[in-house]
């Protein structure tokens, strides 16, 4: 059995995806608007938030800012 090459870092991994997917990579500050949103998620709730939020801000063709800008809206106060 031939042995795996190396991993994919996550950047081109990102980029093979979204190939497949026939859409273009998201720019750098897009990435960092979807981690900062992620991170609102999970952090709020349980960490399976994350990538649903993700993906109800691409369904909504919400902006990864405006996203973010939502979820901190709903996110709990830190009493």
């Amino acid at each position: 059995m031939a042995e795996a090459g190396p991993s994919p870092t996550a950047e081109e991994w990102i980029e093979a995806f979204a190939n497949a997917a026939g859409v273009d990579p998201p720019s750098a500050e897009q990435v960092r608007g979807l981690l900062e949103l992620a991170s609102v998620a999970a952090h709020s709730s349980e960490r399976r938030a994350a990538p649903i939020a993700c993906w109800i801000a691409a369904a909504a063709e919400l902006p990864p800012e405006e996203a973010c800008r939502i979820a901190e809206g709903i996110a709990p106060s830190g009493d």
